[in-house]
């Protein structure tokens, strides 16, 4: 049986960032803050994607609450059967639930069909009932595709993937977080900037850092300038995943957001 570990990272943040981003208790009683779950597995864990996100919304002075439940290889299917995974959704007064499916399965319609898309209505519909809403992190391709797949390479792959998150989307009416668009423009754009670990799988610091930003941007339209919260990545390649990050996201208006 997996063991599910519940990771509060609000205060935790990677130890490569300079700052650790408040907690809702920490901010003054009139502060608006946000509180978002994250649900998936190793490409939310790896880096620190929830606490990432945290750092970087306080530099824009927005505090926020992350958590996440992100064992390896888990997928929606997983987290939909879980009681612990449905009990963390339905007590933790979020505003915002993050679901992130296994890499491959949002690229072939036939596993979206029979094992993404019902997981994901199952998650949905206790995170609306819960009072808050659910927001799909839109993941990116692997670096070689995926030939096993049908996939000789890259773009075909994140073609695949983007769509399969935005099918279902736009079904459930949920936000979308277009960090493989960003991604996509980053490997165009930028070659010199690494964005996969050797694996051609996980994220490098690089590959965080624009999941990071292309969440702020979505949820709270903007990115943080400047150099205070960019952790680990190289001062010469902030501004161009920043701009990047803004670029996806004003390209891709998510029809839920608030």
């Amino acid at each position: 049986m997996r063991r599910w570990a519940v990771l509060a990272v609000a205060v935790a943040a990677v130890a490569c960032l300079p700052r650790r981003a408040p907690d809702c208790a920490r901010v003054p009683p009139d502060a608006v803050c946000t509180r978002v779950l994250f649900i998936g597995n190793s490409y939310t864990f790896v880096n620190n994607l929830p606490g990432t996100f945290a750092v970087l919304s306080h530099a824009l002075s927005r505090p926020v609450f992350a958590d996440m439940i992100a064992p390896g290889g888990a997928t929606l299917a997983d987290h939909a059967a879980s009681p612990e995974v449905l009990a963390k959704i339905r007590s933790g007064h979020w505003t915002y639930v993050v679901l992130q499916e296994q890499s491959l399965r949002p690229a072939v319609e036939q596993s979206r069909q029979a094992l993404m898309y019902p997981a994901a209505r199952t998650l949905a519909e206790a995170i609306r009932g819960a009072g808050a809403q659910p927001v799909f992190f839109g993941t990116w391709g692997r670096q070689q595709g995926w030939p096993e797949g049908g996939f000789a390479d890259y773009a075909p792959m994140q073609a695949a993937v983007t769509q399969g998150y935005r099918t279902i989307a736009e079904e459930l009416q949920a936000i979308v977080v277009p960090v493989g668009d960003a991604w996509a423009a980053v490997t165009v754009a930028h070659p010199d900037i690494p964005l996969w670990q050797s694996d051609g799988s996980h994220p490098t610091v690089q590959g965080t850092f624009l999941a990071a930003n292309v969440f702020v941007a979505t949820l709270f339209g903007d990115t943080p300038r400047g150099l205070g919260a960019r952790g680990a990545v190289p001062e010469g390649q902030v501004d161009r995943l920043q701009q990047a990050a803004v670029q996806a996201v004003s390209a891709t208006k998510s029809p839920a957001l608030r």
